[in-house]
């Protein structure tokens, strides 16, 4: 007599204690996300534990992540480019004045982080 999960086409192997596991392969797409997908993934590992493990059994971790990162990466490079428009930085000061050009840009990027961080990360 056959299980419903070799009726549905999965095998079994045989493990070093004799007992038959199925063999699970993922159907969720392939990871890409970066930076922001992983600090998703440690927020809700650490914080939502139920939602994680909920999109972990619906084999959609990988997709959710992959989508999070990509919302902010465009998230940031709008903020960041909102931002520099709005207070005026110009390749003008770049070549006028090197650092402080630097330290105003390292000012917005931490300000959009920190944006992007509880618009999408944490939410």
């Amino acid at each position: 007599m056959k299980s419903t999960f070799e009726k549905m086409g999965g095998i079994y192997t045989l493990g070093a204690d004799g007992i038959y596991y199925p063999n699970l392969v993922s159907t969720d797409e392939e990871p890409h996300y970066g930076k922001y997908g992983m600090l998703r993934r440690t927020y809700l590992k650490e914080r939502r534990p139920a939602k994680y493990s909920l999109y972990m059994l619906e084999d959609r971790l990988t997709a959710h992540l992959n989508a999070v990162d990509d919302e902010a990466k465009e998230r940031m490079e709008t903020l960041v480019s909102q931002m520099t428009n709005k207070q005026g930085i110009t390749e003008e000061l770049k070549a006028r004045d090197h650092m402080v050009w630097v330290g105003v840009v390292n000012n917005i990027r931490n300000a959009a982080e920190e944006i992007v961080r509880n618009e999408i990360i944490y939410r």
